[in-house]
């Protein structure tokens, strides 16, 4: 069958949009394709720096015929009905139809219209010009003299050529002719700008790419990252040295070149006195190249690799030396930053913080860092670590956004701020908390596990959350512009990596004490006297007390006066319920079920993450069970007769059952059930008070058999009014029973 080539191109593309860009050529093409009713056997996308590459194999020559029949109107219906139905259909007149026959309807004129296909060429010209004026790039522009011109063509960069053949692999492929705002398609191209400039007049894919290869342009963007990676670990080995390998530098270099040149440069090694990570960020920030290390020592070499997109005459010398030049001039500045950034404490950077507002709402840094430094001492005992140290840490977590390294280079805060600590002499613990309080950034990225670090990073953590609640800047839909999601995931993930006894309620109300404390101090510091609207739940008779106590803001509020006096429950319960989510996503992403989840969230006082998972467990196992789907089954059994009765009587049944009753008029299996019902009842609510859930699964799991006889020989709805009252009691403690450990009748499936 035939295959289509398309190439696009044009002047160089940024690296970091040619694989989206690729992807995105190939969907829309298909789509369209798919759309019209043509199918294929398979389709690949291509990028390089200067083109955009679209295969697509085994696509029909043309489409498929089409046979419509179309019912119009009865006969002898209007004129006006009558030209109607012609127009739609196409005919030239009435005769042109076909009269049928209905028993009920009568007679009525029925159209067939038979489209022939149409010649895929025909309307790959028709799809392709519109792809290409339409396609969604993050960023385009307009350029030369058509520029003002309105409706000129925009992409990102100036267009020059489009290749389009079709054909099949026996015949030489035709150009599928199309124009895009005076840029018509044809079959020929360009290879390396500097190595192969010449033209090349290409047929279909497979001379195509052998064609740009032998014109120095590799098309497989995972190609050349192959080739620079095994280029690069060559060199290294052939030095002594061991690259050090970083996947998104790769795809960028890869989108950079066409013919990939791997060279070695070196600095002065007098660089190596800088952090590793300041080299590296540097080298590859401001020359995109690839960093070496001694694999004896670990350390790093003072050597680079960089990624040329041609063959030098010189064998690359020039390159070299012009790189090496720049390395120079960063690395200098970096030292420069490194030295001149040790020579003020972190503390004494404090002041500066008060000068860079954090949110117009939620005040400055230096505000935001007492509240996490008061919430960090809080949590501190909880997560085992030493409410004096997660302070100070959290009190210089922040300090290093004004150093002169993390300005010139913002992925260092953090890394930054624990080399100074370290330098200037601080805690081992309060050095990590530093760096490590931002983490875990996403799914992937480490948790921290010194105590410290733990209470700074859920402090940091929490107190954004609440602060943006509180400000009511959720997120919404797929927009969080402020990474509450992912802070909310990294709670989640401190709590659980950590085995932390964690009610999650208590540091929420505790840190929207604080944001309503300070926006009362700040209310007062202004001399507002109308504090209403900024505390309407407090009682104006303590706050002048709470605002004397805790003076200026900076000293930590007690629990206790956080709850009475600023406490915003019902912020704690918005954000518990997102926590819940997270949760949900997380745990999902671990293999568990939703359902699970929200029965043991739909229980009350349901706060702590640990225990909800250590449940959720159990609950799983319980219900993989015959005895757990069993009793699963007599649950919902009970529960829709009890729906039913109720809504028909229109009362709950929620009292107890009376065990005279069931001892005087009650059968065998009813009084069975009423004895393990109490017994199952009190056993897993004790195992559940004492964290045992898989105590209270099993005590849940003598409910089975009695269960299943009761249901069996016993009938709910009996003639005895107050007997059938009875056993819809017993049926409601089967479902209280059961709410122990989770509400059933949350569970799927």
């Amino acid at each position: 069958m035939p295959d289509l080539l398309l190439e696009i191109f044009s002047e160089e593309i940024p690296a970091r949009m040619q694989r989206r860009a690729a992807e995105d050529l190939k969907k829309l093409v298909t789509d369209a394709l798919v759309e019209r009713g043509f199918l294929y056997e398979g389709a690949q996308g291509f990028a390089t720096p200067r083109r955009l590459a679209l295969t697509i194999a085994g696509l029909p020559v043309k489409g498929q015929d089409v046979r419509e029949e179309r019912k119009g109107p009865r006969v002898g219906s209007p004129d006006g009905a009558i030209q109607g139905f012609l127009k739609g259909a196409g005919l030239a007149s009435i005769d042109q139809a076909r009269i049928e026959s209905d028993p009920k309807k009568g007679e009525f004129y029925v159209a067939v219209i038979e489209k022939p296909g149409r010649a895929t060429q025909d309307v790959l010209a028709e799809i392709l010009p519109g792809i290409v004026k339409n396609f969604p790039w993050p960023k385009s522009m307009r350029w030369g003299a058509a520029s003002k011109e309105p409706g000129s063509l925009r992409w990102v960069r100036p267009l020059h050529s489009i290749v389009c053949t079709f054909g099949p692999e026996t015949e030489d492929p035709e150009v599928v002719r199309f124009d895009v705002d005076g840029i018509a398609s044809g079959d020929v191209t360009k290879g390396h700008r500097f190595l192969a400039p010449g033209e090349i007049r290409v047929k279909r894919f497979d001379d195509y790419a052998p064609a740009l290869e032998r014109a120095k342009v590799v098309l497989d963007a995972d190609r050349r990252k192959d080739m620079i990676l095994h280029d690069a670990k060559d060199l290294a080995f052939a030095q002594g040295l061991e690259l050090v390998e970083d996947e998104g530098l790769l795809e960028e270099v890869a989108g950079l070149v066409e013919w990939p040149v791997v060279l070695m440069g070196s600095f002065d090694e007098a660089f190596l006195d800088i952090p590793p990570e300041v080299i590296r960020t540097t080298i590859r920030a401001n020359q995109k190249c690839f960093v070496l290390r001694d694999p004896a020592t670990g350390k790093l070499a003072n050597r680079f690799l960089l990624t040329s997109n041609l063959i030098a005459t010189d064998g690359g010398k020039t390159i070299v030396a012009g790189n090496e030049r720049v390395v120079r001039a960063r690395l200098s500045d970096a030292k420069f930053f490194w030295e001149t950034d040790q020579r003020v404490k972190l503390e004494d950077r404090l002041e500066k913080l008060k000068s860079i507002v954090f949110h117009e709402k939620l005040g400055t840094q230096y505000q935001r860092v007492e509240r996490i430094a008061a919430l960090a001492k809080e949590l501190a005992p909880i997560v085992g670590a030493d409410p004096e140290l997660a302070q100070r840490a959290a009190r210089l977590a922040k300090a290093d956004l004004v150093t002169e390294m993390v300005g010139e280079f913002p992925e260092l805060q953090g890394l930054m701020g624990r080399y100074y600590a370290t330098l200037q002499g601080e805690h081992a613990s309060v050095a990590a908390a530093i760096e490590e309080h931002y983490k875990p950034l996403g799914p992937s990225d480490r948790v921290p596990t010194d105590p410290v670090s733990v209470a700074v990073a859920l402090a940091d953590k929490i107190d954004t959350l609440v602060g943006f609640w509180a400000i009511d800047e959720k997120p919404t839909g797929s927009k969080d512009p402020y990474a509450l999601r992912r802070a909310a995931l990294g709670v989640v993930r401190l709590v659980l990596d950590n085995q932390l006894r964690l009610p999650i309620s208590e540091p929420l109300i505790y840190a929207s004490a604080m944001h309503q404390f300070v926006s009362y101090l700040r209310a007062r510091s202004s001399e507002l006297q109308d504090i209403e609207n900024i505390a309407q739940k407090m009682r104006s008779d303590q706050l002048d007390e709470v605002a004397t106590k805790f003076a200026g803001g900076t000293k930590a509020i007690e629990l206790e006066d956080a709850r009475e006096f600023f406490g915003d429950k019902e912020l704690g319960n918005d954000l518990l319920s997102f926590f819940a989510d997270r949760l949900k996503v997380y745990l999902r992403d671990q293999g568990a079920r939703h359902d699970l989840i929200d029965a043991v969230f739909a229980l009350e006082s349901q706060d702590d993450l640990l225990m909800i998972v250590r449940r959720v467990e159990a609950l799983g196992r319980f219900l993989d069970t015959e005895d757990g789907r069993n009793l699963l089954a007599g649950y919902r059994r009970a529960a829709n007769i009890l729906r039913i009765e109720e809504k028909k009587d229109g009362r709950v049944y929620s009292e107890a059952p009376d065990l005279q009753i069931v001892n005087d008029q009650g059968q065998i299996e009813e009084k069975a059930l009423a004895v393990v019902l109490d017994g199952a009842k009190r056993e897993a609510a004790a195992a559940v008070e004492a964290e045992d859930f898989e105590g209270a699964m099993r005590a849940l799991s003598r409910l089975r058999q009695p269960v299943d006889a009761f249901f069996d020989k016993v009938t709910v709805n009996a003639d005895d009014a107050g007997l059938r009252a009875n056993r819809l009691r017993l049926l409601n403690s089967i479902r209280e029973a059961t709410r122990t450990v989770a509400d059933f009748s949350r569970i799927e499936g």
